[in-house]
């Protein structure tokens, strides 16, 4: 899911044009790393979490566990209005900075560390609990307690950079629902913020209690994902310093008043200040303030934990893991904690390829296992999905299994969950327990959710596809009778249906009439998802026995065919009444504009997209023609690498024999679109699909038709690959990927020859080796 993606257009020059001078990893960095206890051989020492802080790849370089509550980032979004220099924005510029991430590459001025973060989402929430060091008299007013900074460094579990304007150093690391900041200040007053005000949400509500000189709690509220009008949900929080504040207090945004006195407003600015201690502060826009007085390098700690259930459980969350045996944690300690958990996710697959190389594969699979993330406390409390009322429990537990959340499912069941699957399948089944579990909570199962509130973003029908596609790989340890009956009530159920809104016209007419569309409806892109779902449901009722149930979707799943154009050999909008939409422009929708038919997308984006049957697409446009307009939407500028509905669409020359035009486009892609540097990601990440297209590209197969476990072969980008597989869920050891030196057409497994450039994924898990 992409947001102002015509900003990214205009911008995409420029952005590499700035960020080819940008370096990684430098040797006082790897000394550091060194220094940390970090092998330097470890998988994660390759990882540049800079990648995709620009060209709207909307990830952050903040200090990142693994699938984190939390995340500790730089915030430096520009104010509205204004650069991040302060000079002027016109419209255009300043929509392209008002909407964007809480993290530019290119920005610099920065105004905290925010712990509640989204990595590559296309709509702006949370980036909330802002923790901001300052230096000399109290200043409460974001816009001008800013600094610029300098000197960044960024790896897996850390960030470190300097405040020009005050002479300190920065640095924060963080564990899975906590995180840590210190902070080295010269001599003199230093000042620590906590801003609840600022952030990416549209809400902007918060309380807060300061207990004492070296802790404070409260509470956040965040919502309105892209805009839409979800419930609210309140964050909450304890953050503790290592050293008592000499002054302390809370502050206020003040509306402005014409001819009236305040009673002090420091730097007559309209914030208001509240020294005091056990009252309760609450509305928008407040904060704290921690005061001290230091000597040349001071350094001050302060421990920050969340939690979406209560400020206990943030505190528990809090001491359970900042503390062992009540014994503080130091910084490093907590780093190199996420150091090693990194390095246990990461060196499931261990590649034999170029540094670059490298750079890119890791940092890829680093942004793959961000999202879903953990919500669940560490007392296995977390939030119910659905919407709140006074009849219905809020919060639900489960110490034995983690709660995800963040399914932006209509980018991820594409590749991210079937690169789990293969890779981290405790996680994936961990996932899915989720969503099955939501679905009993909601009544239906989730489409696009954030800790517990499904947003209804996007068209489809995608939780069915990921669960078919999960049990049909053989993750079968989760309640997939429950799951099956949600998946079937999405399908047929015609009204009152949220996660099928459209599905009355489509049970009645096989497709989704362009009639009744607002501009971003999308009768030809719902239909397509739809129908991939349907196919998924139809595979797995034929896993499970039901036959007829099986018969009814595999044809629903084939009613692609009566949007199919044959005049224009496109998937065409049609009315309800039978006819062609017209005027047809194939190039509507360029830019994410709006247009009939098509989300996100052209109709060139999408007229390949029935993955679910690409035989039977050939079938209807002819081998011939098939692969002559494959050829003209790579070669017109037609693809768009930087959105999801056609990024399988270099490996379907592979469905007519000709794989080595599969592995050249592949090949050219990523180099064209994946650099180390800020701007190397093609455009948002969108919860790490456009990273794990890149995991697979580069290993030489890809899943074409998510709920079918197959993959389709190509040449690898590297040398070689080992994938160790998790003997809980499958029977091989370890799946090695070699390249073929003697023939880039040449596939075998095991030794033996492949007579179509295709392999099951039950194959694959028995263990062996592939070559490409």
């Amino acid at each position: 899911m992409k947001w102002n993606k015509q900003f990214a257009r205009y911008l995409q020059l420029s952005l590499l044009l700035t960020s080819n001078v940008f370096v990684f990893a430098t040797a006082a960095e790897q000394i550091t790393k060194q220094k940390n206890g970090s092998a330097l051989n470890s998988p994660s020492q390759y990882v540049n979490p800079f990648i995709g802080t620009a060209n709207f790849g909307a990830t952050h370089p903040g200090a990142q566990y693994p699938q984190a509550l939390v995340s500790v980032a730089p915030f430096n979004v520009a104010f509205e209005g204004k650069s991040a220099n302060g000079d002027k924005l016109n419209p255009f510029e300043k929509d392209a900075a008002w909407n964007s991430r809480g993290y530019i590459f290119e920005n610099k001025l920065l105004t905290g560390f925010s712990h509640v973060n989204l990595s590559g989402v296309g709509c702006p929430d949370l980036g909330v609990l802002l923790l901001m060091p300052t230096t000399g008299a109290l200043e409460l007013d974001a816009e001008k307690y800013g600094s610029t900074y300098q000197a960044e460094q960024a790896s897996p579990g850390y960030y470190r950079t300097v405040l020009t304007k005050y002479q300190t150093t920065a640095e924060v690391t963080s564990t899975l629902r906590s995180g840590r900041s210190r902070f080295t200040f010269p001599a003199g007053q230093a000042n620590i913020l906590l801003n609840l005000g600022l952030g990416l949400t549209n809400e902007n509500g918060g309380s807060l209690q300061i207990n004492s000189a070296t802790e404070v709690q409260g509470s956040r509220t965040i919502g309105t994902f892209c805009y839409h009008s979800e419930q609210a949900r309140p964050v909450y929080f304890v953050a503790r310093f290592n050293k008592p504040a000499q002054r302390f207090g809370g502050f206020k945004k003040m509306p402005l008043y014409k001819n009236v006195e305040a009673e002090w407003m420091p730097h007559n600015n309209n914030y208001k200040a509240y020294p005091f201690h056990r009252q309760l502060l609450s509305g928008d826009d407040i904060g704290a303030y921690f005061s001290f007085d230091n000597k040349a390098d001071e350094v001050i700690e302060v421990e920050l934990g969340v939690s979406w259930v209560s400020i206990d459980n943030a505190r528990q969350n809090l001491d359970a893991e900042q503390y062992q045996t009540a014994q503080r944690l130091s910084f490093d300690e907590l780093r190199q904690r996420a150091v090693n958990a990194w390095d246990s996710l990461l060196s499931r697959i261990d590649i034999d390829a170029s540094s670059t190389e490298k750079t890119l594969f890791y940092t890829a699979l680093y942004h793959s296992l961000i999202h879903p993330s953990i919500i669940s406390d560490i007392n296995g409390d977390y939030p119910l999905m659905g919407e709140f009322a006074a009849d219905k429990p809020l919060f639900g537990n489960n110490k034995n299994q983690p709660r995800y959340s963040v399914f932006s499912l209509w980018d991820s069941n594409r590749n991210v969950h079937p690169l789990l699957s293969l890779v981290y399948p405790e996680l994936q089944s961990a996932m899915v327990q989720t969503m099955v579990a939501m679905s009993q909570e909601q009544g239906w199962l989730p489409k696009w959710e954030l800790v517990g509130i499904e947003t209804k973003v996007m068209v489809g029908d995608p939780a069915s596809v990921v669960i078919a596609d999960t049990y049909l790989r053989g993750i079968r340890d989760f309640d997939v009778q429950t799951a099956y009956q949600a998946m079937k009530k999405a399908a047929l159920t015609a009204t009152n249906n949220p996660l099928r809104p459209e599905n009355a016209d489509y049970l009645q007419l096989g497709y989704v009439p362009v009639d009744d569309e607002g501009p971003y409806d999308g009768s030809v892109s719902t239909s397509l998802e739809y129908y991939l779902a349907d196919a998924a449901i139809g595979r797995l009722a034929a896993a499970l026995g039901h036959a007829e149930d099986a018969k009814l979707f595999q044809q629903k799943s084939l009613n692609y065919q009566k949007l199919f154009d044959t005049s224009t050999g496109m998937l065409r909008p049609k009315k309800r009444n039978g006819d062609w939409h017209s005027p047809f422009n194939p190039d509507g929708g360029r830019n994410f504009e709006p247009t009939a038919g098509y989300i996100e997308g052209t109709a060139w984006n999408y007229r390949f997209y029935v993955p679910h049957d690409v035989p039977g697409l050939i079938k209807l446009l002819g081998e011939d023609e098939f692969v002559r307009q494959l050829d003209l939407t790579f070669d017109s500028g037609k693809f768009d690498m930087a959105n999801e509905p056609d990024i399988t669409y270099p490996f379907l020359y592979n469905y007519l024999g000709q794989t080595n035009q599969s592995s050249a486009r592949v090949q050219q892609l990523i180099k064209q679109h994946y650099h180390n540097t800020p701007a190397g990601l093609p455009g948002n990440d969108d919860t790490g699909t456009l990273s794990s297209w890149l995991v697979f590209s580069m290993l030489g197969l890809y899943p074409t038709d998510p709920g079918n476990p197959t993959y389709t072969l190509f040449e690898p980008a590297v040398k070689s690959a080992r994938i160790s597989l998790n003997p809980a869920y499958y029977p091989g050891k370890t799946l090695e990927i070699q390249q073929n030196a003697a023939s880039n057409s040449s596939y075998s497994w095991q030794e033996k020859a492949l007579k179509t450039p295709f392999i099951s994924h039950q194959q694959l898990v028995q263990g062996g080796v592939l070559r490409l």
